[in-house]
């Protein structure tokens, strides 16, 4: 079994990542996609390598495709926010999962994999549209679609949400089982050497630990309140 995992270095990547070198086995193989898409901070990048290197993944490819031109707090345009917002935040960034997905079909149809592995999340996961089974579903169809390897084998690439339903807790737990290290992940969305602790992924990570029973590895500026 071959698959792909498109890891950012972020907490909920890391869990699917060993999720699935589990699911492809010792005679399986992993092969690892980061995209360089213009972030305001590489602290994530960073983390995915040491993410890979752990895992042992047989490929660590690194695609660079700015998405600078796109309006999103992620790529420099606005504030991050440091509190709860209402609605979609201006952390979101615009068709981004679907750029991602797309670069990770191509990729997996390249190295001949089943599956792709993904980190999407529809019940903590800040309103992104682009987070939902209902997108998952439509693109996946639409991947294929798009594929040689289903137009002229009739062979379907998957992909695999196993954090879909859960909350970070429960997502925490699952690594912890796993064995993920996550001193060597992120999630603060500014990317400083200690993390913020109040932007809205700090908060949700923060929070996930707490109902996981289990302390953060990782280190925070100041008190961190949640």
């Amino acid at each position: 079994m071959k698959a792909v995992v498109l890891l950012s270095g972020g907490l909920d990547s890391a869990v699917v990542a060993y999720q699935a070198k589990k699911d492809v086995g010792e005679k399986g193989q992993l092969f690892a996609l980061t995209v360089r898409y213009g972030q305001v901070h590489s602290k994530e990048v960073d983390c995915a390598h040491r993410i890979s290197k752990a895992l042992g993944v047989v490929e660590h490819f690194n695609s660079e495709l700015s998405l600078r031109f796109l309006k999103s707090s992620l790529v420099g345009t606005g504030e991050i926010p440091t509190k709860e917002v209402g609605g979609i935040p201006n952390t979101w960034v615009p068709q981004r999962n679907s750029i991602f997905l797309a670069l990770a079909f191509a990729y997996a149809e390249t190295v001949g994999a089943e599956s792709v592995y993904m980190g999407l999340n529809s019940v903590d996961y800040s309103g992104y549209p682009d987070c939902r089974p209902g997108f998952v579903e439509v693109i996946q169809q639409a991947l294929n679609l798009a594929s040689k390897r289903y137009v002229e084998d009739n062979k379907i690439l998957y992909i695999e949400a196993p954090l879909m339903y859960l909350h970070k807790g429960e997502i925490i737990k699952m690594g912890l089982e796993l064995g993920v290290p996550f001193q060597d992940t992120t999630s603060c969305y500014q990317g400083r050497e200690k993390a913020c602790g109040v932007c809205p992924s700090c908060r949700i990570r923060l929070q996930g630990f707490k109902d996981a029973g289990w302390i953060d590895p990782i280190q925070y500026e100041g008190d961190v309140n949640l």
